[in-house]
């Protein structure tokens, strides 16, 4: 009895590379925002986006792997 393992986790890696833009997006807003301290600022758009684009790419080929 093998125990499953999520595909999930190595395509998310996988997918981590075509979504630079938005990273850089996201690494930018972070660093535009490091000094304040009001916590009004805040980045949760450009992390999203990130995300969202890991997520779309991972969506393609995840039901691949499901039997």
């Amino acid at each position: 009895d093998e125990e499953a393992v999520d595909p999930k986790n190595e395509l998310e890696d996988r997918c981590k590379a075509p979504c630079t833009r938005p990273l850089k997006e996201y690494q930018a807003c972070s660093k535009r925002i490091e000094g304040d301290d009001s916590g009004h600022k805040h980045c949760t758009g450009q992390y999203f986006d990130y995300w969202r684009c890991v997520d779309k790419c991972v969506a393609t080929k995840l039901f691949s792997f499901l039997k």
